[in-house]
């Protein structure tokens, strides 16, 4: 690559630590003919993604762009255990049909987001391979993990870690031997990936930093023993049946001195508000959570102390348009170029070009107030937002509903004197048609079968649904 790898994720602050730099660099500069496995483990806690998770899933992203392998491992399996990173209190367990749910509504998001970066690059990169450590975990014995994992774990080492120390001086809360054990399936995912997939490299959040760092020393020190073991032709249990080959030797060697972890930073706002959380709750990358509309402009309204960053870390434009944009924040921040381009490009990359070309149409028409030719869906995400009330479509036939009267009940007006002042002043519309005086909407006014939309001066909105 003309950029180094390392640096392009320094730059875009998706780098915050890394086990070991200067060796990774060497394992990763070869792409064409050392194509390297990368992972990043995602809990299924919810039956979505939120917007923090975009992080390491971008991280994947640029591996496959620099010509290495992504692997997404959903956990099917730690899921049902629960990480205590990062937690006060424990996790309520879920059911194995409640994860089991999780995991398969999850799925999709990976997969639109490499759609949409194939997309941006114009050019086919790597989908991930999508595993699940269920199908792995749920094969382990409870002896078997005590006797050839366990043993490898310092639990003096374990209680130092700040998820698991500020638990146990929690005395109300505490932290049970089921979480405490989590970092022993997520180190094991990493031995078994590396065995049987081949992975090399582990990446995730700052916040898995503890997480990470064992399943690169558990590598280590079990194929260390390992190939210790076949040397010598015997384990802890006598003498092993099959003597091994010098190739399965040099392999565990191999996997024991290739075993990498790096972290990109928690995204924090400048403000230091929460990164992700809006009046309305978390920003979710599943248009069922989240709309594309609603997505859009969670990105539109960036400040403009984190557009740039954002940009950086959020799409896949290259340096020199985003050094043009950050001049532009700087000299002209008026234009809000940087918060439309992000809002455009982070859209197209979860949703699709089309999605974001339509939230760009539906904001347009917001502002104006023309929505009358909208698509009913881009209408309909363009309003999600917005007051809404269900009414009985018959009423409109005949004369209709005196506006006078829906004003009133929509609380667009507080009094019928109120509500024939705004009238009168030409500052109500109907799907973005100015009425003025004491008219009725009738069936006629109705967008799409169902939806009369009314706006009070330049902001105020409400839904009206008949049915």
């Amino acid at each position: 690559m003309a950029i180094d790898f390392l640096e392009e994720l320094r730059w875009r602050g998706l780098l915050h630590q890394c086990t070991d730099e200067p060796a990774l660099r060497a394992h990763l500069a070869d792409p064409e003919n050392h194509p390297r496995k990368a992972y990043a483990g995602f809990d299924p806690t919810a039956d979505s993604l939120t917007i923090g998770n975009l992080v390491p899933i971008m991280v994947l992203v640029h591996f496959a762009r620099a010509g290495h392998t992504p692997v997404v491992l959903m956990g099917g399996g730690t899921g049902l255990i629960g990480d205590p990173s990062g937690k006060s209190a424990e996790r309520p367990l879920q059911t194995e049909k409640t994860v089991r749910e999780f995991v398969r509504a999850q799925k999709p998001i990976y997969e639109n987001v490499f759609k949409g970066a194939a997309a941006y690059c114009n050019a086919k990169i790597p989908t991930p391979r999508i595993l699940n450590n269920l199908d792995w975990l749920d094969k382990l014995g409870y002896i078997e993990v005590l006797r050839d994992v366990g043993k490898f774990f310092s639990v003096n080492e374990m209680i130092q870690r700040d998820s698991v120390r500020d638990r146990l001086n929690n005395r109300e809360q505490g932290i049970s031997y089921t979480e405490f054990s989590y970092a022993i399936l997520q180190a094991y995912d990493f031995l078994h990936l590396s065995r049987g997939e081949g992975v090399t490299i582990q990446a995730g959040g700052s916040d898995q930093w503890g997480n990470i760092v064992a399943g690169t020393k558990l590598i280590r020190q079990h194929e260390m023993c390992f190939a210790s073991d076949l040397i010598r032709g015997e384990d802890m249990a006598g003498p092993i049946d099959n003597p091994p080959s010098m190739e399965e030797i040099e392999a565990a060697d191999w996997r024991a001195d290739h075993a990498f972890g790096l972290t990109a930073p928690l995204i924090t706002k400048a403000d230091g508000g929460k990164f992700g959380k809006t009046e309305t709750g978390a920003i979710w990358l599943s248009a069922p959570r989240t709309t594309p509309y609603a997505y859009h402009q969670f990105w539109l309204n960036t400040a403009d102390a984190d557009a740039v960053r954002f940009l950086k870390t959020f799409t896949l434009l290259p340096k020199e348009e985003i050094e043009r944009l950050a001049n532009e924040v700087e000299t002209n921040p008026g234009t809000r170029e940087a918060q439309k381009t992000l809002a455009h490009h982070a859209t197209a990359l979860l949703h699709g070009r089309e999605e974001a070309v339509a939230c760009e149409q539906a904001a347009r028409a917001l502002f104006s107030g023309e929505i009358a030719a909208l698509p009913e869906s881009t209408l309909r995400a363009a309003l999600a937002e917005v007051p809404s009330s269900d009414h009985p479509k018959a009423n409109l036939e005949g004369e209709g509903v005196p506006l006078l009267d829906l004003l009133i009940e929509t609380n667009l007006a507080s009094s019928k004197r109120q509500a024939r002042e705004f009238l009168a002043a030409g500052s109500v519309s109907i799907n973005g048609r100015k009425v003025q005086g004491e008219q009725s909407v009738t069936i006629g006014d109705l967008l799409h079968g169902s939806l009369i939309a009314i706006r009070r001066g330049k902001k105020a909105w409400h839904l009206t649904r008949w049915s």
